[in-house]
């Protein structure tokens, strides 16, 4: 997983599966965050090609955090397999999806 800091936008890019490990992962690299209001938390799941409860649980987590922390969370890049698991789980209508990470730029 890469992580970078850049405008104010913290980009998460977990990579391969999005399971126990991966989902755990990705909580841990959140909890690693020193929020700060007003930041922008990006999570490119391009890289993401499975998706399953344990995965979803470290989204919604990091969500949570974002929002208790004033910080906005987007996700991007969300290849059809995992868009089908937000989709079926209603997820899609919490989160905020966007096509590239370069829309997400474009709205900052």
């Amino acid at each position: 997983m890469t992580f970078t800091i850049e405008r104010q936008v913290i980009l998460f890019q977990p990579e391969g599966p999005m399971d126990l490990q991966g989902g755990n992962t990705l909580s841990e690299k959140i909890n690693q965050v020193v929020p700060q209001p007003g930041q922008f938390w990006v999570i490119d799941l391009g890289k993401v090609d499975f998706m399953d409860s344990s995965g979803l649980v470290g989204l919604v987590k990091g969500l949570k955090t974002a929002r208790q922390s004033n910080c906005r969370l987007v996700l991007c890049n969300v290849i059809a397999p995992v868009r089908l698991v937000l989709e079926l789980t209603h997820l899609d209508s919490v989160f905020e999806i966007f096509n590239t990470y370069e829309d997400v730029l474009n709205i900052l």
